[in-house]
């Protein structure tokens, strides 16, 4: 049998990848590259970020055809997701104690798919009379652009989402108190603002941004709250903020840190280790040969390996960067 080897970089290097096909998933796209031809050949799939099933907006994860080997994400590789439902009612807790407070819920997320998954439960709470109207934020011309492109594009929503929003006319991503912000001088007048308010800004990870200017500004007062609905990677602000350190430096500059931090990862992108199991059980297992671990930390990495492993997979590796990796 003739041998091959990948390489992990940056991206996929797609020079050695003359035949591919890409799926549709939640959060990025499912690929399959199919090298060489007739006896010898092999197929290999990358997860990308591997997305959830039964979250709003976007259809579930597919199946990938069959494939020799899977090169696979592992962020939550050793956690597991809260219920969507215990999610929501942590949210409506949320923003109703900001209000009650006369506070602000400052919320870093990304600009596209997980602002937009906020702005959808932030409308059905809402709708429910479960959170008052309080205004809110969507301050990421980023942001703004790819609503724009959720909105106009229905047919890629799934069936809850129609079901919630466009069998009663209704968008999923305009409400009465909800507000998206462009220009810099506007964004600058949310940090004047004295009601309460629900802010919503990029980076997810507050590695830059406008929510930097928004942190600096609300950080000291513990009327507010600083809300993390994702996964927040070591290094970086946001995970020195949800580590409750007491101090950080923003510009350059020392802010102490008075406001609540709460995390809901129910809200994630990614999938946790039973959804990723789950998805690779679909998985045609008798060809698939091994499976290759990648973008998360040390610790989920082992713990989804071990998992692997009494799943009966034959073969999983963890992948070091830049280090070639044969397959035969």
């Amino acid at each position: 049998m003739s041998r091959f080897h990948i390489t992990v970089l940056f991206m996929l290097g797609m020079e050695c990848a003359p035949f591919f096909t890409t799926r549709a998933t939640s959060s990025s796209c499912l690929t399959r590259i199919e090298i060489g031809n007739g006896p010898g050949s092999m197929a290999v799939g990358f997860t990308g970020d591997l997305g959830r099933s039964q979250m709003a907006i976007i259809r579930d994860p597919e199946t990938l055809p069959p494939i020799d080997y899977l090169v696979c994400e592992s962020t939550y590789g050793n956690r597991l997701h809260d219920e969507i439902t215990t999610a929501m009612d942590e949210l409506a807790e949320v923003v109703n104690e900001v209000w009650d407070k006369r506070g602000k819920l400052i919320i870093p997320a990304f600009a596209v798919e997980r602002t937009q998954e906020l702005v959808y439960y932030l409308h059905l709470l809402r709708d429910q009379g479960r959170i008052p109207e309080i205004p809110v934020f969507v301050d990421s011309p980023m942001a703004v652009n790819a609503t724009s492109i959720f909105r106009t594009h229905p047919e890629c929503y799934d069936q809850e989402t129609r079901q919630a929003f466009l069998t009663h006319h209704k968008n999923p991503f305009g409400f009465e108190t909800l507000r998206f912000v462009s220009s810099t001088q506007q964004s600058k007048n949310l940090n004047k603002m004295q009601e309460p308010a629900v802010i919503i800004s990029s980076s997810g990870m507050c590695e830059g941004g406008r929510i930097l200017h928004h942190l600096k500004n609300n950080l000291s007062n513990p009327d507010n709250t600083i809300l993390f609905v994702g996964f927040m990677a070591q290094h970086t602000l946001g995970r020195r903020l949800a580590d409750r350190k007491k101090e950080v430096k923003i510009f350059g500059r020392k802010y102490s840190v008075k406001a609540r931090v709460k995390i809901i990862n129910a809200f994630s992108a990614h999938a946790d280790y039973n959804e990723m199991i789950a998805w690779i059980k679909k998985l045609d297992l008798e060809r698939l040969k091994g499976i290759f671990l990648v973008h998360g930390e040390s610790e989920a990495q082992e713990h989804l390996k071990g998992l692997l492993l009494k799943e009966g997979i034959p073969r999983v590796e963890i992948l070091d960067f830049g280090k070639p990796v044969e397959l035969g």
